[in-house]
């Protein structure tokens, strides 16, 4: 578990440091907006990505915390930028100029739903990104968050000792599984638990029939076949 929140730790700084490394200096043109979407794209096979590797983590829970501190980060990263870009490219496209710190502290204030409405958009262009932005936010929130939850209980759920698939998975993995033993079958006794007067009255009928079928047997009267 430390290993994974060091890794997610390193990661998030990492994607930070290349923000804050890149030249954004290009101006916001129509291969920024390409760039945009191919950015969306990726974090969208991302989170795709994660959601398998959370269905065979051993720890399904911190694999999906290191998923979402991978790709919403990477989301908001993607717009800084292009809002950096587009603030370089017309000064008045949002109520003051926006450097790297400005660009990201927007994306954060969108995302959490602040709106101190210190950095607001005003050109067309700006209202466009911002709302594209927006809805982005509603997805990541309301779909891959939840849809990291589902994999996080599926892959519980497949992990217990009494399913299939996880009695499947630790016989492949050489691990010794538990099974249900069934319980004995039930052996009805020949003799009567208790013989009561009456059982005891028809054996002694059936006997004395028995007697009598062999005496008839041994004088001829009775065949084999009739015995």
């Amino acid at each position: 578990m430390v290993l994974g929140a060091t890794r997610t730790l390193f990661t998030t700084a990492g994607m930070i440091g290349v923000y804050f490394l890149l030249p954004l200096d290009r101006g916001f043109t129509t291969r920024t907006v390409i760039g945009l979407a191919a950015g969306v794209l990726v974090v969208g096979l991302l989170v795709a990505w994660q959601v398998r590797l959370i269905l065979r983590a051993p720890h399904p829970a911190l694999r999906a915390v290191e998923g979402i501190a991978l790709s919403v980060p990477l989301f908001l990263l993607l717009f800084a930028t292009a809002y950096v870009q587009l603030s370089g490219t017309d000064p008045g496209a949002f109520t003051e100029p926006l450097d790297r710190v400005d660009g990201l502290y927007f994306v954060v204030t969108v995302f959490a739903t602040v709106g101190f409405g210190d950095i607001a958009p005003v050109s067309t262009v700006a209202r466009l990104l911002t709302t594209v932005h927006m809805v982005g936010d509603l997805v990541l929130i309301g779909l891959v968050l939840r849809l990291f939850l589902a994999a996080v209980n599926r892959r519980r759920r497949t992990t217990e000792p009494g399913s299939s698939s996880g009695a499947a998975e630790g016989a492949a993995n050489g691990v010794p599984v538990a099974t249900a033993v069934e319980p004995a079958p039930t052996v009805k006794p020949l003799v009567p638990a208790a013989l009561t007067p009456e059982t005891i009255s028809t054996l002694n009928d059936r006997l004395d029939l028995l007697v009598r079928l062999g005496a008839a047997r041994d004088a001829g009267v009775l065949t084999e076949e009739e015995f």
